[in-house]
Formats: C-alpha cells, structure tokens, sequence
C-alpha cells in the first residue's frame, strides 16, 4: 500500500472527542487521498452512559465502558472512512488500557476541573516523559506533517484534554531531536501544529438562530450576547476547513456514540435548528509553523497550506 504523501497526526483524550471536534476534516482528508492517524489517550472509562440498560457498565459498576466505547469508536472510524475504502490509522496511546480516564468535575464558573479521586493510572497522572516517548514513536513512525490537538486548557479545562495537549507538544520536540532515544525511530520534526477551536462569531450566531427558535437545550443558561465557554476569539484563529460535504459522515461518527451523545440532545438540536452542514465547518488555531496562503476571510482552509 503506497504511504500518502499528506499525513495528519490527531491526538485526543477520549472515544468522541476526535468525531465532535475534527470528524468532518478527517472525513475530508481521507477522501481527498491524505493519511489520517488518530491516536486516543484513554478509553473513557469514566464518560456519561446515556444508555440506561447498559448503566451496569459505570466504573462503580462493572467497570465495563472503557471496552464498550472501544467498540463505539470502532464504528465511529468505519463511518469516516473513504469512499475508496482509505480508513482512520487509529491507536491507543500505549496501547489499549495503558491509560485510564481521569474523570472530572464542573466548576462553579463552567469550566472542567480534575475529580477529587483520580485512579492511580488515571491519565491526568501519567509520566509526561513516559507517556510522550509512546507519541514520539508514532511520530516518527508516521512522519506527519500536520499535528492537531487541544490548547493548554484543553479547550474546557478536563484534564485529559490538558494532558493530551502537553503530551502531544511534547512529543513533538522531543521527536525531533537527533540525540533523543535512537530506538524510537528516526528523528523528524512536525512541520505545523494546530490547536482545535469553536469560533466565538459561529457560536454566537448559532446560540441566537437557537434560542429564536425557542431550543435552550444547547449551552443551556448561556446568554448569546455574553461570555461563550470553550470558543476562541475569531481574531484568534489560524484555519478554517470546509468539510460540509462530509457533514453527514462526521453527524454518522458521533451517532456510533449513544452512550455519550443521544439523538434528541444537545449536538443533535443543534444540527436540527441549522442543519447538518453546521457540523462541517471545524476551526483550528496555529501554535507551530507558518500560515500558508489564507482567503479573503484571512484564515487557511487546507491544514496542510504552505506545505
């Protein structure tokens, strides 16, 4: 099988995160013939079950929702795949289960804080070091040219988010360098990172078209004139990618995630107010390399722009 010539390396905490918040690029880059790797950093043992007869899976339970959503995350890259059959190269940091999900609490002001009790494997407590030299061999395995991951909050403040984004940077430097433990393969440095992002204006303008139409399902008690929770100042970003006419693969990959999204919820009102194709359009700010040529909006449409 010949390698693409085009390689986008994406790094995210849990099953989910990777079809909510880049599906529609991945969809997108895989059909125009580019290669895709995810690598996901735990298997969200501690995520929401909206599912009530698969409840005994809860981690006071059974303990079961990590290997579900192995599978949920399996049929979400089976719906991103390519029309001529080019697939997610999906792994697990580590390998499967090497990291557990951290879990979480909210915040009085809305942002996500780490739980009072983390498992000792929990990821928010991994090694840094350890855990990015598991990243720096798929670096230097793939050799992409483009990295996405989260910013230094991860995005709303989960700790598995944050600690996705420092492993990822970090790997990024130390793969680079010539002298940094030869056994995990040849050194290389990644051209561009981006960091995922929700357009503060896109937001805004949706919360208004929402609440018009009488939905207060979505950011619910968020007013749409106020401060919006996890956007970024339009001023802020890099890169906007059109995917909207891979929307519906994307809308498909979330589906493949009832225990975490259902149907008639917040993600899916969304769609229903404003359609599909608002699901198509992702956004991502710029943390290494140059911008490529961007359009009269100032911002790249291609990740891989300049390269």
């Amino acid at each position: 099988m010949t390698t693409p010539t085009q390689r986008l390396l994406l790094v995210h905490a849990h099953p989910d995160d990777e079809s909510i918040a880049t599906g529609a690029t991945m969809a997108r880059y895989l059909a125009e013939g580019r290669g895709v790797t995810l690598v996901t950093c735990t298997a969200g043992e501690l995520g929401e079950i909206l599912v009530p007869e698969l409840e005994h899976l809860a981690a006071d339970r059974d303990d079961g929702l990590g290997e579900h959503r192995r599978g949920e995350i399996a049929d979400a890259m089976a719906a991103l795949t390519a029309p001529d059959g080019s697939a997610v190269d999906h792994r697990w940091l580590g390998g499967f289960g090497a990291y557990r999900d951290s879990g979480m609490q909210w915040h009085a002001d809305g942002y996500a804080i780490p739980a009072d009790d983390v498992h000792d494997n929990a990821f928010w407590k991994a090694d840094l070091t350890a855990a990015a030299d598991h990243l720096v061999a798929i670096v230097r395995e793939v050799r992409p040219q483009v990295l996405v991951t989260y910013d230094q909050f991860g995005n709303y403040g989960h700790p598995d988010h944050i600690q996705a984004h420092r492993v990822a940077m970090y790997a990024a430097q130390l793969a680079a360098v010539p002298s940094y433990k030869k056994e995990l393969g040849e050194p290389y440095e990644i051209a561009k990172i981006y960091w995922t992002a929700m357009s503060e204006s896109r937001m805004r303008e949706g919360l208004r078209r929402l609440r018009a139409a009488g939905d207060e399902t979505f950011f619910e008690g968020v007013d749409p004139e106020g401060p919006l929770p996890m956007t970024t100042p339009d001023a802020d970003l890099a890169a906007c990618v059109d995917a909207t006419a891979y929307a519906e693969q994307k809308m498909a990959a979330m589906r493949a995630y009832p225990t975490q999204i259902t149907l008639d919820g917040p993600f899916f009102a969304l769609s229903n107010n404003l359609g599909s194709q608002v699901w198509g359009v992702e956004h991502y700010r710029i943390a290494k390399g140059r911008l490529g040529p961007v359009g009269a909006d100032g911002l790249e449409s291609d990740l891989f722009a300049g390269l």
